[in-house]
């Protein structure tokens, strides 16, 4: 099959294609990590719910400090990208979010607020490496395989998030939490003491996150990776011949919509997954054996991203979507009117076809933009926002009308991804190639 050249003005990486797997495996390596930093406020958001006892309301401030510095940062990260590089900006971007996992430190003897400042520079950081880094891979290769390659390396990401869940039960829930219930029933020094023990056990592992984000900057600021440069950065893209705004664009602008619904909804069931396992109709889990079955729903969408990174070399990235996203609408809806182990399995298999959705519309809402591109980058990564505001509307759906019902929220997120991938499936006129 003869592969489409990539659209005039797009970037491109100055280094011929076969130089590319050095630089995918180092980019890869920020993807793990990451997911890992992002996964473990799953484990995080139900130890500070029973330290400060929270409503889910205020336990979800955790996700909205953290994905609303998607929304702040984004569109400054691209700005700042344009003026240093897609590697400097990287650089950046691992030492604000080291900066980040340090403030983790102070907070543990200063109170939750101090904690949300702490999730919000993390997350900077994060919002810095996510701006450099999706364009950066969808422009090491061929553009038509740009969903695969995109979702191979986010897959890497998966395993970060597989993995952050158990060991951050065993670093920081090992000792397990207490029930509010269990909470007032402690003198007030021992309500002071507890919060003081519980609150201290994050030091280790957020200081140990920061010293190899510093390490990692480090190394990425000595390795030689090929540029990206835009072959005619200073005219816009256009459509249909025509010189347009960015906004014309609509898969652009619907895909920014179907990214904020989709983070919006996977974050959601992996930020309740733990409480909703404790349900007693569900599986009455404590918060620790609970995180274990975390790292299944995350581990289900790596095995997804490495199915979708063949599946989508030869089958449309858009009808591959249409279809993942109906089955995760099904399982959503069999875990709000099952029970047991039916409702438990049901939620945590969301994760398998949550895997190739991000990469795939992030990819398909970048295609053909040209000079727009990086642009484009910093609007889809504004749109991340979504994991900050549909997990709040879900937590005030949850104190009123109950946990398991309140789903219907990333039930709803998913049907316009359902919408969107049907919608954009023949946006690839020639079939996927397959090298």
């Amino acid at each position: 099959m003869e592969h489409i050249s990539p659209a005039k003005g797009a970037p491109r990486a100055q280094s011929g294609a076969q130089n590319n797997t050095v630089p995918l495996i180092i980019v890869t390596i920020l993807f793990f990590m990451w997911g890992l930093l992002t996964s473990l406020n799953d484990v995080l958001i139900p130890h500070l719910r029973s330290i400060y006892t929270l409503s889910y309301v205020q336990a979800m401030l955790v996700q909205f400090c953290f994905f609303g510095a998607y929304f702040v940062v984004s569109m400054p990260a691209g700005l700042l990208i344009k003026k240093i590089g897609y590697q400097n900006g990287v650089v950046a971007g691992l030492l604000v979010a080291a900066a980040g996992c340090a403030l983790f430190y102070p907070a543990s003897t200063n109170g939750y607020a101090l904690f949300l400042l702490a999730f919000f520079v993390l997350a900077s950081g994060i919002t810095i490496l996510q701006v450099a880094a999706n364009p950066y891979v969808t422009e090491l290769g061929d553009p038509q395989t740009a969903s695969s390659r995109l979702t191979l390396t986010q897959a890497f990401n998966s395993l970060g998030t597989t993995v952050a869940p158990t060991l951050g039960g065993i670093l920081i829930l090992s000792a397990g939490v207490l029930t509010a219930a269990e909470f007032e029933l402690l003198p007030a020094a021992a309500q002071l003491a507890y919060r003081a023990k519980e609150a201290a056990a994050v030091q280790g592992p957020y200081l140990a996150l920061a010293a190899a984000l510093a390490v990692l900057a480090v190394l990425f600021a000595l390795a030689k990776l090929p540029k990206i440069s835009h072959a005619d950065d200073a005219v816009a893209a256009t459509l249909d011949g025509k010189q347009t705004s960015i906004w014309a664009h609509r898969h652009l602008v619907l895909g920014a919509v179907a990214i904020f619904l989709y983070v919006g909804g996977e974050v959601s069931i992996g930020s309740f997954l733990i409480n909703f396992l404790g349900e007693s109709n569900v599986a009455g889990l404590s918060a620790v054996d609970a995180a274990h079955f975390v790292s299944y729903y995350w581990g289900g969408a790596m095995l997804g991203r490495f199915i979708g990174f063949a599946v989508m070399r030869y089958v449309s990235p858009g009808k591959t979507l249409a279809v993942n996203a109906a089955c995760v609408i099904a399982l959503i809806f069999a875990a709000i009117f099952g029970q047991g182990q039916v409702a438990m399995w049901s939620l945590i298999a969301v994760g398998l076809f949550n895997s190739i959705m991000f990469p795939t519309i992030f990819s398909m809402a970048l295609n053909k933009l040209g000079a727009f591109t990086g642009q484009g980058s910093g609007i889809l990564c504004m749109a991340i926002v979504g994991g900050a505001l549909v997990p709040f509307a879900q937590g005030f759906l949850a104190d009123r009308i109950g946990l398991q019902l309140s789903f219907i929220v990333p039930a709803a997120c998913y049907t316009f991804i359902l919408y969107f991938g049907l919608r954009f499936a023949g946006m690839y006129k020639e079939a996927p190639a397959t090298a």
